[in-house]
C-alpha cells in the first residue's frame, strides 16, 4: 500500500501566449477544468498503473456526491480525508505559456485544516504539497518517506526542511525546486543529494537525473507531442512509486516515471490520460528494452 499526502483540488488550466508582468494582462486563448491536486493526481496514477493506495487530503463540503468523488471511486482509491464544512475543496488557477512556463494561483480551501490534523504515522508514504509543518510531522512518524516540496517549496523555512529532509529517504524536485532548497538551507546541489538515501530530480523535457549510491544517472524523456505539461511532474511520481513497490531499481523506476509522465502531458489534465501497467510496458518497451518483472519474495 502507497499512502499519499497533500492536496486534492478542482485544476482550471488555461493557455496564454505569454504570461504576463505585473499591472499587465493577457489574453487566456483556452480555459478547462480538471480534477487535480498533486496528491490526488499521484493517487489517480498509482491506482491506474493497479496498486493500492490512500490518499490523505482535506476537501470542503462541496465534494461529498461530487463527480470528483465518484472518479476516484470509480479508480478504486482508498480515503483519509478531513472534511471541512464551510469551506471550498482547493482549486488551482493555472496558466502555461507557450513556451511551456507555467504560473499558478492556488486556492488553498480546505487544506488550511492540515495545520491542526493529527498526522499519522505511515509505513511507505508520498508527501506532495501540503502544509509544511504537517508534512514534517508525517515524515517523523513514518517509515520510508517520500517528499516532493512541489510549487510549496517557498513556504519551507530552513528548519522544516532541515526536518523533514533529516526523515527523508526519497526526494523528488524540479530545477527550480531544487534551486530554491539550497537557497533556503544554504548549501549545495550536492550536499543536498547527500543529505537523503535516494534523489530524483526532473528537468522538463530534457529529461531526469538519478542520485543513488554516490553516482549520478541520466534518464532521457520520452518524445512525444506534447498538449500541456500539467500533471507531468506527478505522473511521473506515480510510476516510479508503483515500480518501487513492485521491487524494481531506483533507475529502472526512473524509467517507468518518465514513459507515464509521457503519456499524461500528450493530453490536456493531468488525470485524463493515465496509462495502466500494460501501456506504460508497451511504451517503456520501445524506448528502454524489457522491463523485467522482480519474482516476489519469500
Amino acid at each position: 500500500m502507497i499512502h499519499v499526502v497533500g492536496h486534492t483540488a478542482v485544476d482550471h488550466i488555461s493557455k496564454v501566449h505569454h504570461l504576463p508582468e505585473p499591472n499587465k494582462s493577457t489574453h487566456i486563448t483556452d480555459r478547462q477544468v480538471f480534477f487535480g491536486g498533486g496528491a490526488a493526481n499521484i493517487a489517480a496514477g498509482i491506482a491506474t498503473l493497479g496498486e493500492q493506495v490512500t490518499l490523505h487530503s482535506c476537501v470542503g463540503d462541496d465534494f461529498s456526491g461530487s463527480a470528483y468523488e465518484k472518479w476516484m471511486d470509480g479508480l478504486g482509491i482508498r480515503r483519509q480525508f478531513f472534511e471541512v464544512p464551510g469551506t471550498h475543496t482547493p482549486t488551482a488557477f493555472m496558466f502555461t505559456d507557450d513556451a511551456g512556463s507555467q504560473m499558478t494561483f492556488f486556492e488553498w480551501g480546505a487544506s488550511a485544516a492540515f495545520a491542526t490534523a493529527e498526522a499519522p504515522a505511515l509505513p511507505l508514504v508520498h508527501m506532495a504539497t501540503a502544509d509544511p509543518e504537517f508534512n514534517c510531522r508525517v515524515a517523523e512518524k513514518s517509515e520510508f518517506v517520500s517528499f516532493d516540496p512541489g510549487q510549496d517549496v517557498f513556504w519551507y523555512t530552513k528548519e522544516q526542511l532541515d526536518s523533514i529532509l533529516a526523515n527523508t529517504d526519497l526526494l523528488f524536485a524540479n530545477q527550480h525546486e531544487v534551486k530554491q532548497m539550497c537557497a533556503t538551507l544554504g548549501v549545495t546541489k550536492e550536499a543536498l543529494v547527500d543529505s537523503v538515501t535516494l534523489a530524483v530530480f526532473t528537468m522538463s523535457g530534457d529529461g531526469s537525473r538519478l542520485y543513488a549510491d554516490g553516482k549520478e544517472h541520466f534518464v532521457p524523456a520520452v518524445p512525444v507531442t506534447l498538449c500541456d505539461p500539467t500533471g507531468a511532474g506527478d505522473a511521473y511520481r506515480s510510476g516510479f512509486l508503483s515500480a518501487y513497490v513492485r521491487g524494481h531499481s531506483p533507475l529502472d523506476c526512473c524509467r517507468v516515471g518518465t514513459v507515464t509522465a509521457s503519456y499524461v502531458v500528450e493530453h490536456a489534465g493531468c488525470q485524463t490520460h493515465l496509462p495502466t501497467w500494460t501501456q506504460m510496458l508497451e511504451r517503456y518497451r520501445k524506448h528502454f528494452g524489457t522491463l523485467e518483472p522482480v519474482p516476489a519474495q519469500g
